[in-house]
């Protein structure tokens, strides 16, 4: 019962996005044989939520350089048994950055499965990424202790700043997003 909210909502991303529907499909499995997929216990891997955070304008995005792991990220957490995965990404916005964040329209916007590597006593294991597209009530962010930095990026200049092919992915996505409400 406590997976119905994410099921819903995966259910409607393999919908709009036919073309991600092994990604879904692999969520789905997984959710179905880890009952505890949002407990950090859940050793080989848990869910997780994330904000692609922008701008009141829809130009710029808020990322974070992630103090443990190295890299230029979208903002976001674990679960720690939370089962709503959109609370999950708010609440992660709101601590990384200090903003007032809403939800754009509480629908999957990407998904991603990655690899976290070993660190002291946990072992690698897979973040089951679930991100929403997240808008900030202002710029002036606060730093947390969980960033070296983070940094306001043009959305169309972010190759710039990482490769990181899941950021390039959904800074794609929200480009053609702005290209089709412009078009209207």
């Amino acid at each position: 019962m406590h997976r119905s909210a994410l099921r819903r909502l995966l259910a409607a991303y393999r919908a709009s996005c036919p073309e991600e529907s092994a990604t879904v499909s692999r969520f789905e499995r997984f959710i179905d044989v880890h009952p505890d997929c949002f407990h950090r216990s859940c050793r080989v891997g848990h869910i997780t939520g994330s904000a692609w955070l922008v701008d009141a304008a829809g130009e710029r995005v808020l990322l974070t350089h992630h103090r443990k792991l190295g890299r230029w990220l979208q903002l976001g957490g674990h679960a720690d048994g939370d089962p709503d995965t959109l609370a999950v990404a708010l609440r992660e916005a709101r601590e990384e950055s200090g903003l007032p964040v809403r939800a754009l329209d509480g629908a999957i916007f990407d998904l991603d499965v990655h690899r976290i590597p070993a660190r002291g006593p946990e072992p690698a294991h897979l973040h089951f990424d679930v991100r929403f597209l997240v808008v900030a009530g202002h710029d002036r962010f606060r730093r947390s202790a969980e960033s070296h930095a983070l940094e306001w990026v043009p959305v169309d200049g972010i190759d710039a700043l990482t490769g990181e092919e899941s950021v390039l992915r959904m800074a794609r996505k929200w480009r053609a997003r702005r290209a089709g409400a412009r078009s209207r």
